[in-house]
């Protein structure tokens, strides 16, 4: 797909860097690739390279091929964009890399030059523009696709459907998504509409704000009733602003930076005047904290959304670090649990929900060999790119331990992906969100 004259005239030049040779605004930064030697430290932590054996689908192979378009020795074409829109984005390679080059950040600018440089057209660009623009930043649609999901649960259509095997209709991997489709409930946002101030039960020692999330309150609205529950009984009041919309990192992901900044603004406003936001999604979690990348090119918005990125906080390392009760009663279980990437990798929280889970009393942990390994969701990367997401799941699956009930974890995404595992591979470990653990053992305290 070539680069017509029509697009460099619609679209705005880059201004971030005079000396690259990307023609869009929003450039990937030279700074981030700057400190890279190639050195290789990255390789083994790669899951495409892992899967493909080849260097363009390697982290320090990406890298050159970014900074080779600046450079002139390459175009915006599918070359390019094959081994960029192949990355899972799980940032590992910057953990083990030893100068911390920013991979991930690289790989979302440079999939805001292949987009404005070759949109998406035909059906892809019309479910593309359907889901990105027309649902997720929409609450009411959010809120009615929810409801038919709800219908097509409780009706019995989806019995009828699976029976009569008219689901095979669909792709292989939209089936398996099905097979493991939680059940859907009221949406918090629809349920506290005229009360977004949930009082602290008791003593109240501090006002949280919670992004309610878009795809996390359609499909895990109990996870965030989870999350009120556990806040609430830990001496918090939590704010749910009515104006908050999706983080925009489904849009960022897919190469979308504009719809992306225009989510950051409107979360940005809604937030402002909080003292601390509460995430339960590692990926929206991890977008927001990065929100200050996307407005390089506009100073008055980058230094709102520095201030707005030091508030955000998950909701394992708020608990970890506020102090929390410790619950008296046994649940009883052993379980293991996952990294979600952009919780680990991304934000840096790895022993504060391991440490939740062990003040339950009963839980048994079972350690996860390379716990912190990519399980392939990636967003909607498992859509976008099933076969090598299958591919990520495989090999994380036979990490996961035989003797436990449960898998924890800290992002919808990989829930999704994780029970998709369990059911293709004929385990039966149940999956779990680790602040659902928490709520459970504080229910069972209650009960007796």
């Amino acid at each position: 797909m070539a680069v017509t004259e029509e697009r460099l005239k619609q679209s705005p030049p880059c201004t971030n860097n005079s000396l690259s040779n990307y023609l869009w605004k929003d450039a990937p930064d030279e700074n981030k690739w700057a400190d890279c030697v190639h050195c290789g430290m990255c390789l083994e932590s790669c899951p495409t390279y892992e899967q493909t054996g080849q260097e363009q689908h390697s982290p320090r192979g990406r890298v050159y091929l970014i900074k080779s378009v600046a450079e002139g020795k390459l175009t915006v074409n599918e070359q390019f964009m094959d081994p960029v829109f192949a990355c899972l984005d799980c940032r590992a390679c910057t953990t083990a890399c030893p100068a911390d080059v920013d991979v991930g950040g690289l790989i979302e600018e440079a999939r805001g030059q292949i987009r404005q440089a070759m949109p998406l057209t035909g059906w892809q660009g019309a479910v593309s523009k359907l889901f990105l623009h027309g649902i997720f930043p929409h609450d009411k649609r959010l809120q009615s696709l929810g409801g038919l999901l709800k219908f097509y649960q409780k009706s019995g259509m989806q019995t009828l459907i699976r029976k009569t095997k008219l689901i095979n209709v669909m792709p292989k991997h939209l089936v398996e998504m099905e097979a493991i489709m939680p059940e859907i409930n009221q949406p918090i946002k629809k349920k506290y509409k005229n009360n977004n101030i949930i009082k602290a039960k008791g003593e109240t020692k501090r006002e949280v704000a919670m992004l309610t999330g878009c795809v996390m309150d359609v499909m895990f609205s109990d996870i965030n009733e989870s999350t009120i529950n556990v806040l609430t009984r830990n001496g918090n009041d939590v704010v749910i602003p009515k104006n908050q919309t999706c983080c925009g990192a489904l849009h960022v992901h897919a190469g979308d930076r504009d719809m992306g900044r225009k989510l950051a603004k409107q979360n940005i406003e809604a937030f402002e005047g909080t003292e601390k936001i509460i995430v339960n999604a590692a990926g929206c979690g991890c977008m927001m904290k990065e929100y200050e990348e996307l407005f390089r090119e506009e100073p008055e918005w980058r230094e709102r959304a520095e201030k707005f990125s030091e508030k955000v906080e998950d909701i394992s390392k708020f608990l970890h670090d506020t102090g929390y009760e410790k619950p008296k009663a046994e649940l009883n279980t052993r379980i293991t649990y996952h990294d979600a990437c952009h919780l680990a990798h991304g934000q840096g929280v790895r022993q504060e929900p391991r440490d939740i889970l062990l003040d339950i009393p009963g839980v048994d942990m079972v350690h996860m060999p390379n716990a912190d390994r990519c399980c392939g969701s990636a967003g909607i990367y498992n859509i976008t790119n099933p076969d090598m997401a299958g591919a990520v799941l495989e090999s994380k699956m036979e990490n996961v331990p035989d003797d436990v009930e449960m898998i924890s974890m800290g992002n919808p995404g990989c829930m999704l992906q994780m029970a998709m595992g369990v059911e293709k591979y004929g385990r039966n470990q149940k999956i779990v969100h680790t602040v659902q653990l928490l709520d459970w053992a504080y229910q069972k305290e209650a009960e007796k």
